[in-house]
């Protein structure tokens, strides 16, 4: 999993906040829509409904606001008419990156997000080249602070997750998706709350970066995720610890 490693210690050091990665309340409504209209409104029958839920209660977004959203994503209420779109590309020093996007029109946010890739030194690459390095992974991010090593491998062990690592005043606990909820709840049982909870796409092999090119793929990812309709980017370039902290501003 050190692929996905490299996010955790740059989400910690600029704060692990939802809005330093675009996740902001419209967004995160805009995944409960398109998660709603793909397999009904219904979360206990519908998982990527759920996880778009537990998500958006992550943020704080009022109950009411969640509702609106699953009407919309059925139908019940005008406005769900969006579209989710991935865009795969490489970066500067080979990087892949993975870019999910939801829109409304994708004839505007197609060149846009082309567009943002050749600025800063990125290419978009053939469809499937780049999605078949990733698979899907359930990823808690947790405090040091909040317990210790042994404690989070026992954890794994009952519930069925399948690594830790320790990430200096962290620790990474990674599963499959559908140990998702099961060790989010014996988190929550055992009185330790994840700084950040998702299930995410994790590459199985990454790309060293260092000094420019990793500060040039920083700001290319910044500049994806800053675009209105962008949900996630991901990518499977690995920076050191030093330089994570130095891009965080830390």
């Amino acid at each position: 999993m050190s692929g996905h490693s490299h996010w955790a210690r740059i989400k910690r050091a600029k704060g692990v906040t939802d809005a330093r990665r675009g996740r902001a309340w419209s967004k995160l409504a805009r995944a409960v829509i398109v998660a709603a209209r793909s397999s009904g409104g219904d979360p206990d029958m519908n998982l990527g409904l759920r996880y778009a839920i537990d998500a958006a209660r992550d943020a704080n977004m009022p109950k009411d606001t969640i509702e609106r959203a699953i009407k919309k994503g059925t139908g019940e209420l005008a406005g769900g008419s969006l579209e989710e779109l991935i865009y795969e590309g490489y970066g500067p020093g080979g990087a892949a990156i993975l870019c999910i996007a939801l829109t409304d029109n994708r004839n505007r946010t197609a060149p846009e997000i082309k567009k943002t890739f050749e600025m800063r030194g990125g290419k978009l690459a053939t469809p499937g080249s780049v999605a078949r390095m990733f698979s899907k992974r359930g990823v808690f991010l947790i405090s040091a602070e909040q317990t210790d090593e042994d404690t989070l491998t026992t954890l794994a062990l009952d519930t069925g997750a399948d690594d830790v690592q320790a990430l200096g005043e962290a620790f990474e606990l990674s599963c499959d998706p559908s140990a998702f909820d099961k060790v989010r709840a014996a988190l929550a049982a055992a009185n330790i709350r994840p700084e950040s909870a998702e299930v995410s796409m994790v590459a199985a092999v990454s790309v060293p970066l260092k000094g420019h090119e990793a500060e040039r793929m920083m700001k290319l990812i910044d500049a994806l995720e800053e675009h209105d309709d962008t949900q996630n980017v991901y990518s499977n370039f690995e920076i050191t610890g030093e330089d994570a902290a130095r891009l965080a501003g830390g």
